[in-house]
C-alpha cells in the first residue's frame, strides 16, 4: 500500500536586503509549529554557503543558485514539506517559477525603502557596496524587481513581524493550503 501524501504549500518572503524578511521567516516557522506544523526554512545565506564554499553573486551564479534553491523547495513541497523560501530573489522570474512548479504557492513583499535598508544593514552588505567590496548588491548595483501581484504585502516600517507572520498564516488558511 502506498502512503498518500499532498502537496505542501511554499511561501516565498521577498524584499530588499535587510528589509525583515529572515525575522518573518523565524516568526512564521515558530507560529506554525506552534500549530503542529513542522516547516523547512531554505535562507539563501545559508544555502549558498552549502553549494559552494566561495559564492558568488553574478547574474550567472544568481541564475544557477535559484534554480537550485526551487528545486529543493518543489522537492519537498511534493513530499508534504512545507517550505518557506527566505530569499531575496531580485529578478521576478525566478518568484515566479517557483509559483509556476508549486500548486500551493504564495508570494509575500516586505516591503522596506531602500534607504531604511541602508541603514539597518545587519550584515553590512551596503556598507561593502558603497565602499566598492561588493559589485552586485540588489538596490544598488543590481535591479530588485518587486512582485507585480504579491499575494501579500507587508509594510516593513509600521509592521511588526510576529504580526506580519500572524497575516502569513491567514493567507494560507483563505487558500486552504493549510487548516
Amino acid at each position: 500500500m502506498a502512503l498518500k501524501t499532498e502537496q505542501a504549500f511554499a511561501i516565498w518572503i521577498t524584499g530588499l536586503p535587510a528589509s525583515g524578511k529572515s525575522t518573518i521567516a523565524g516568526f512564521l516557522k515558530n507560529l506554525l509549529e506552534e500549530r503542529g506544523v513542522d516547516v523547512a526554512v531554505l535562507e539563501s545565506d545559508v544555502l549558498r554557503k552549502i553549494f559552494s564554499e566561495d559564492p558568488r553573486y553574478g547574474e550567472s551564479d544568481r541564475e544557477e543558485f535559484y534554480r537550485r534553491m526551487i528545486w529543493i523547495g518543489v522537492l519537498l513541497t511534493r513530499h508534504g514539506v512545507p517550505v518557506i523560501f527566505d530569499a531575496t530573489a531580485n529578478r521576478r522570474a525566478w518568484r515566479d517559477q517557483a509559483r509556476g512548479q508549486i500548486p500551493n504557492f504564495a508570494e509575500v513583499y516586505v516591503d522596506v525603502p531602500l534607504k531604511t535598508c541602508i541603514e539597518r544593514d545587519p550584515k553590512g552588505i551596503y556598507r561593502s557596496a558603497a565602499e566598492g567590496r561588493a559589485d552586485n548588491v540588489p538596490g544598488m548595483q543590481a535591479a530588485y524587481e518587486p512582485p507585480e501581484n504579491p499575494d501579500l504585502v507587508i509594510d516593513g516600517i509600521r509592521e511588526a513581524p510576529l504580526d506580519a507572520a500572524r497575516r502569513i498564516i491567514a493567507v494560507l488558511k483563505d487558500r486552504r493550503y493549510w487548516p
